[in-house]
């Protein structure tokens, strides 16, 4: 009967002792599930604002300092690096909707830079925005002609005018270029939002 208890006891306490280390090894993976579900609210949360279109709170110009890092410099704290908000403003002096569209577009590419840490699941996300604002970019200023045949071939390349000027800003470095390459190692296959394209409401913009 001794002999029993006594087995019975050392199997409890081994019980007791996996499940703890159980625990602790679990305790990682909760902290960053957390930290993932956290981390991908704020990327759906980013919007741009009619301010950042109206240009209400425009930056200096950063200079030589807009590309000493990756992230480069956000004096204004909008989430769009300053050298290419400045960009899109000069380029586009009067046209609030191209600005807004395009001022979406490097808000999404700044957030691929950014990330506080990055695993397949916070990336996926930041991608489905930038499906969104890619969406938002040909919506706006290259309307289908036919929506119900697709895209043409010169509406692609309309398109990839706009596109291409923001990204070229954008990832205008080689550790730049790399940093997003990286990015999109870990991106999975993702489905669109399905939310309304563009963060503004275009049609309250005078032009």
């Amino acid at each position: 009967m001794k002999k029993i208890l006594k087995v019975l006891k050392w199997a409890g306490i081994v019980i007791v002792t996996a499940y703890i280390l159980l625990i602790i090894i679990r305790i990682p993976v909760f902290i960053d599930k957390q930290a993932t579900e956290a981390q991908i609210e704020v990327i759906h949360n980013t919007k741009l604002t009619l301010d950042d279109v109206m240009g209400t709170n425009l930056p200096p110009d950063p200079g030589a300092e807009a590309d000493k890092t990756v992230a480069g410099i956000d004096a204004n704290k909008n989430g769009i690096r300053d050298d290419v908000e400045l960009a899109i403003f000069k380029e586009y002096p009067e046209s609030a909707k191209t600005r807004a569209v395009l001022l979406q577009y490097a808000l999404v590419l700044q957030m691929e830079l950014t990330q506080p840490f990055e695993n397949t699941q916070n990336v996926t996300e930041v991608v489905r925005e930038e499906d969104r604002a890619d969406s938002c970019v040909g919506d706006t200023l290259v309307p289908g002609e036919n929506p119900e045949s697709g895209r043409t071939y010169a509406e692609v390349k309309r398109i990839d005018i706009f596109i291409n000027f923001v990204e070229d800003l954008q990832f205008n470095t080689s550790e730049r270029k790399k940093a997003k390459n990286d990015f999109y190692e870990k991106l999975r296959s993702f489905s669109p939002l399905g939310e309304v394209a563009c963060d503004i409401d275009l049609a309250k913009l005078p032009n």
